[in-house]
């Protein structure tokens, strides 16, 4: 086989593996990265504060807000269970970085964390998002080590607030206002 055959069929070869791994998550729309803070996370929460908000999935708001609250807070102590380290640094990581790419991250909206006490609904919304907004602001504030991801491993500050906030971004997309 020549070079250039070789290089074609290398390319074809590596699309497909690529392909098949990720192509759920190669449909999502390109956000830019930098709008994603928690600044602007701790607004887009203040704005549905005072909202008559309804979930459209599994979950009610009171179970996604705590259950995104756990996520940032699982950070700066520890998750549970981790997927394994094989996981963590294939799948998980190349995982992450499309997500990163895209701006958002697609998972299944009704899985709790890995090892994660089950959170019971109740009406109290805004208990809920007081402490999800709280989660956020003690993750902005912290100057100490991150726990590693259970399914992507060690990330940087920067990293894990990307993250928090495609996975709440994720969230609110069953999450509306009536």
């Amino acid at each position: 086989m020549n070079r250039r055959k070789f290089i074609k069929a290398s390319m074809v070869s590596s699309g497909a593996l690529l392909g098949v791994g990720s192509g759920v998550f190669l449909y999502v729309d390109e956000i830019d990265i930098n709008e994603l803070t928690i600044d602007s996370s701790l607004k887009k929460l203040a704005f549905l504060s005072d909202k008559n908000l309804i979930g459209t999935g599994k979950w009610d708001p009171v179970v996604v807000f705590n259950h995104c609250a756990q996520s940032v807070e699982y950070s700066m102590s520890q998750f549970p269970e981790h997927k394994s380290s094989l996981f963590k640094n294939t799948v998980g990581k190349l995982a992450f970085s499309v997500f990163t790419a895209k701006g958002k991250m697609t998972h299944g909206l009704s899985e709790p964390i890995p090892g994660a006490p089950l959170i019971k609904t109740n009406k109290n919304i805004e208990q809920a998002l007081a402490r999800l907004k709280q989660s956020l602001i003690a993750f902005d504030k912290y100057q100490g080590s991150l726990a590693p991801h259970f399914a992507y491993g060690e990330l940087t500050k920067r990293e894990y607030e990307l993250a928090h906030i495609m996975h709440l971004n994720n969230h609110l997309n069953e999450i509306q206002v009536s």
